[in-house]
């Protein structure tokens, strides 16, 4: 029996139904739904620069103000594959209702937008939805609640390159070129000076020399197995090895800058700690950085960093934060550092940070060490301390270092003169180190502003509005982060190189605030900056 072929159009092989749906697609989508105050929101914006950022020799194929739209709206969904965008601009009545009347767009214009479009105006167009919130009386533009956290890049896990094993390979291969190659250029009557290093400059000329003496001779270089290479051949392919190694390791170099290390196949990617730990090992991880800053529950401000701690974040941060009007930073321990708090200081911002030692000192296990500083009696007349036996520990000398920005930073020694044959000494003295415990004296290291500047703060976090901004900050920013992760879905990034991220991160702060506005109208909210705790 002969079957029917199968038609690559459908609509050939069954019934043909007239679709009953109205010829406005808004009428299908509720009033009070989220794409309705997504498409307000967005007719306010200027698109001025993200029209400029199109070729004028060029057509513009899709409108890219109807790009942005379907691209936040999937960020505001947890749709953040360019492919399942398409899908949904095919499928999702609210997505046709941002398209208009066009063409659903296909993932490659999805993705090319978001990757090179959108990179050098992104910080605009979330700078004017920030302040759309701010003239909506939805920000308080006084208080600004700080954190940061580290999403995984798109990178493979196990493409990582460290600094200290690249310094190590690089000086052995140093050693054997400094040993090898001075040898090797005066079998042939040729002379290669060694400085301090060999750069790949000089195996360039050295090379060069050598194929010179092969073109002369009219030496025929062969190759594959059972061809005996002349050893003219073998010395220049000796040279290039080098030279391969060589220029290895500078890219290497090159990609660190003050890293300690980088992935392969993202090399703005530094591998971190990560609190996701599969493996339940420690293993380390290739991600960024993502610092926010939250302002009655919208995030006003988002930045990718490469560094593994938060405290260099912190003023890049507040630069941007002080353009907008802002004088509070709040931000939690991981933040503080003499360098922050004399940044402060100078800029007239009022920090709330919580100190290092907050919480340790409240334990009877801290306030009971004698080896602790802050447990022994400070003399202000003569700059000394007392240990535990009554000893004074006097100031030796200064000691002068820079932060890893360059900040300077003055720490006082301190030492004891009268440690020998001290019966607390195993107390009072800790810490590894190979001089044996009876050699050792009693120091401590001081940086005075540092200590005025934790004491202030102390005072400053304990009074009544401290106390509020820091129960707030717990709330917001962290909470901010929860639903970005957890609730979002948002847990590893999608495109590659430190710019690309930073976009994808600013689209996805745009979709979480939309959403937040929309929770925040729907459940009466609107105009509350603070969490005030209820009264016990």
């Amino acid at each position: 029996m002969k079957t029917k072929k199968l038609q690559t159009d459908y609509t050939t092989n069954g019934n043909v139904y007239q679709l009953v749906i109205p010829m406005d697609i808004g009428e299908m989508i509720p009033a009070d739904d989220s794409v309705r105050l997504l498409n307000a929101v967005m007719e306010r914006m200027d698109y001025r620069r993200l029209y400029a950022a199109y070729s004028r020799l060029g057509r513009i194929e899709k409108s890219p103000k109807r790009l942005f739209k379907i691209l936040v709206y999937g960020y505001m969904n947890g749709i953040y594959s360019s492919r399942k965008l398409e899908q949904s601009c095919r499928r999702d009545v609210n997505f046709m209702y941002l398209l208009g009347r066009e063409k659903a767009p296909d993932h490659a214009t999805i993705a090319r937008f978001r990757s090179e479009r959108l990179a050098e105006v992104v910080d605009d167009l979330f700078t004017q939805l920030v302040l759309l919130l701010a003239d909506a009386g939805e920000l308080s533009l006084s208080s600004a609640f700080i954190d940061g956290t580290k999403l995984e890049a798109n990178a493979n896990r196990y493409s990582f390159v460290w600094k200290k094993s690249t310094q190590k390979n690089e000086e052995k291969l140093q050693e054997k070129m400094k040993a090898q190659l001075p040898v090797l250029a005066a079998e042939f009557g040729l002379r290669f000076p060694v400085g301090q290093t060999i750069k790949a400059k000089d195996l360039k000329k050295l090379r060069k020399r050598l194929k010179a003496l092969q073109a002369e001779r009219g030496i025929v270089f062969v190759h594959g197995k059972g061809q005996r290479k002349a050893p003219l051949q073998r010395a220049i392919e000796t040279v290039d090895e080098y030279l391969a190694r060589q220029k290895k390791y500078n890219d290497y170099n090159h990609s660190f800058g003050e890293r300690n290390s980088f992935s392969k196949t993202d090399r703005d990617a530094t591998f971190l700690r990560m609190k996701e730990d599969h493996m339940k090992n420690g293993q380390l991880k290739p991600g960024y950085n993502a610092t926010l800053a939250v302002d009655a529950e919208y995030i006003v401000s988002a930045m990718i960093s490469q560094e593994r701690s938060d405290s260099q974040t912190f003023i890049p941060m507040l630069k941007t934060l002080k353009g907008l009007g802002y004088t509070k930073p709040v931000a939690d321990a991981g933040f503080e550092s003499e360098e922050n708090y004399t940044w402060c200081e100078e800029n007239g911002q009022i920090a709330f940070i919580k100190p290092s030692n907050h919480d340790k000192a409240k334990t009877r296990k801290y306030q009971s060490d004698i080896g602790k500083r802050e447990n022994m009696p400070y003399d202000a007349k003569s700059d000394s301390y007392r240990c535990h036996r009554g000893h004074p520990i006097k100031a030796a000398y200064e000691k002068k270092t820079k932060s890893k920005a360059g900040y300077p930073i003055v720490t006082t020694v301190y030492a004891c003169t009268e440690c020998a044959g001290c019966p607390y000494k195993a107390q009072c003295i800790k810490g590894k180190s190979k001089t044996p415990l009876e050699e050792r004296s009693k120091n401590l290291y001081v940086s005075k502003t540092f200590l005025r500047q934790r004491q202030e703060m102390q005072a400053r976090i304990q009074s009544e509005e401290g106390v509020l901004l820091r129960i707030n900050r717990s709330i917001q920013v962290e909470g901010a982060f929860g639903v970005l992760k957890q609730d979002m879905g948002f847990r590893r990034f999608l495109l590659r190189g430190k710019g690309k991220v930073q976009t994808e991160l600013l689209l996805l702060c745009m979709g979480y605030n939309l959403n937040k506005l929309h929770n925040k109208i729907q459940s009466g909210r609107c105009g509350t900056y603070l969490h005030i705790p209820k009264a016990a």
